[in-house]
């Protein structure tokens, strides 16, 4: 008996990037040698104080549920870090602790969205995002940032994006792809225009602690009380405490969307890991330097790329300002062979990147920016090097 899908779910597609990662570690278990430039996950270890404290908790059997928004202690130990690190003053009742950040981002767009309604994306963006949207049955509203404006929105494109049925605007500083990272003037000016239109920002600071060459991180939230009103902040410990498989994420937000985001969770999925959950307290109020490390150790590795790609004939970049990704031009290659395969678009380079060249970088028009492709320096020296080798061989034929 043919059974009646969702037509709504069926149009969800999936994640081009975890597609790329699939093929590639498919040829590395088959024993070939492929250069990973795809998902991007730190290369580093969970910190030991982390892994210790969840050892801790295990040995107390701190192993059954909690309440479904979270630990209480853990939700403290949030409101302490977005005081001290962001300036961001909440009380525990305004944070739900989720399973992940994307998790965080599916429960605020569950909580704001009706039908009809539209979400701003800006463009590059990260692969989720519209289908998250779509999920909620909402309308993805992309606007396009060119590389000259650093790949960054600006108050013009913004306003003519904003129709009656605009809900929100989907911000991501330090960004994934890009790496771009928006400075106070430039958050004013959103935050301006969102609170003269009773705008949502779902604001994905998921990557603020890996910031480069003196920038700040400043979360729209701090910009003023109102915008604040108007924020759901997203953050969570995968990027900067290399915990992507413990799953913890977060949103801080007014009480009233935290209520409708608490009641949908806990329904959904109830609290996340518990063990999980108690490491994370460890994470953000415990030692640092581990963030400090991982930080230089990325920056160099992007001062190497950044030199490395535009030095390539064919090719170029922009420095990113943080995150761990560089969003590299091909542009320049479209209309060319390449190991007897014509590239027309970012897909084509990619393929031929991995079967050829036994590289793996993900396409731009995943990210909706055809003309690119997205490299992760989460990866050793000794592996960049020898990607953008590849990379090199290929282009110049």
């Amino acid at each position: 008996m043919k059974i009646k899908l969702s037509e709504k779910n069926l149009k969800i597609e999936a994640s081009v990037t975890l597609a790329i990662d699939a093929k590639a570690k498919k040829m590395q278990a088959e024993g070939i040698n492929v250069i990973s430039f795809g998902v991007g996950e730190p290369d580093f270890n969970t910190p030991e104080n982390i892994n210790n404290a969840a050892k801790e908790g295990l040995d107390k059997g701190i192993t059954r549920y909690t309440a479904a928004s979270g630990l209480p202690k853990l939700r403290e130990a949030i409101c302490h870090k977005l005081l001290k690190d962001n300036g961001l003053e909440y009380s525990p009742e305004n944070i739900i602790v989720t399973n992940g950040a994307k998790h965080a981002l599916y429960n605020a767009l569950q909580a704001i969205c009706n039908p009809g309604d539209e979400i701003i994306i800006p463009v590059p963006y990260w692969v989720s995002y519209g289908e998250l949207v779509k999920m909620a049955d909402a309308t993805p509203v992309f606007v396009d940032c060119s590389e000259e404006n650093e790949f960054k929105v600006t108050k013009e494109d913004l306003m003519a994006a904003i129709t009656p049925k605009t809900k929100g605007i989907m911000m991501n500083s330090p960004s994934n792809p890009t790496g771009a990272l928006y400075n106070r003037s430039e958050l004013e000016e959103i935050a301006k225009i969102a609170v003269e239109n009773n705008l949502v920002i779902i604001s994905d600071e998921i990557y603020e602690k890996l910031v480069y060459d003196g920038a700040e991180h400043i979360s729209i939230a701090s910009i003023n009380d109102d915008i604040k009103d108007l924020t759901i902040v997203v953050n969570g410990m995968s990027k900067a405490y290399a915990m992507t498989g413990w799953r913890i994420g977060y949103t801080a937000s007014n009480k009233e969307i935290a209520k409708v985001m608490g009641n949908i969770q806990s329904h959904a999925t109830s609290h996340p890991n518990t063990i999980a959950q108690y490491a994370s307290i460890e994470g953000i109020l415990g030692d640092q330097s581990s963030v400090i490390k991982m930080r230089k150790a990325f920056d160099e590795r992007r001062r190497y790329m950044v030199e490395r790609i535009n030095r390539i004939e064919g090719l170029s970049c922009l420095t990113p300002k943080g995150a761990f990704y560089i969003m590299m031009n091909i542009s320049k290659i479209f209309g060319s062979e390449i190991k007897g395969k014509r590239i027309n678009t970012s897909m084509d380079f990619a393929e031929v990147c991995l079967d050829k060249g036994l590289v793996a970088v993900v396409p731009g028009i995943a990210f909706g920016a055809e003309g690119f492709v997205r490299l992760s320096y989460a990866n050793s020296m000794e592996n960049i090097k020898m990607g953008l080798d590849r990379i090199e061989e290929l282009v110049k034929g």
